[in-house]
């Protein structure tokens, strides 16, 4: 069997550069399953997030996840719905400064 990465490691620290690679390994299928409607996308994070606070990760470590893969989805993926749209055309507006403050938004708003 071999081993996948991972985007935490063995002591508990995320490993940002490996979200591409985590995410990529992700079935076509599965993705547009996730993508297509909003509301699934946004139940979809927030487990993810809620997965990531179980494994001890902090607020700003969750943001900075949330800011890879927004920037991964903004350039690979075209948006499904308008609400995708919308955070696409937000991301692509921002600066790097605005882009981690929209990601912190982003990880607040699934949470709730």
């Amino acid at each position: 069997m071999s081993e996948q990465t991972h985007m935490i490691n063995k002591d508990g620290k995320v490993e940002l550069n490996q979200v591409d690679e985590v995410m990529n390994r992700m079935a076509p299928e599965q993705k547009d399953d996730i993508l297509e409607q909003f509301e699934t996308f946004k139940q979809y994070l927030k487990k993810r997030v809620s997965l990531g606070e179980s494994l001890g990760l902090n607020e700003e470590q969750l943001t900075l996840v949330a800011e890879k893969v927004a920037e991964m989805l903004s350039k690979n993926e075209e948006p499904r719905n308008r609400e995708e749209k919308l955070l696409q055309e937000l991301w692509n507006a921002a600066n790097n400064e605005q882009q981690h403050a929209l990601a912190h938004v982003l990880v607040k708003f699934v949470k709730n």
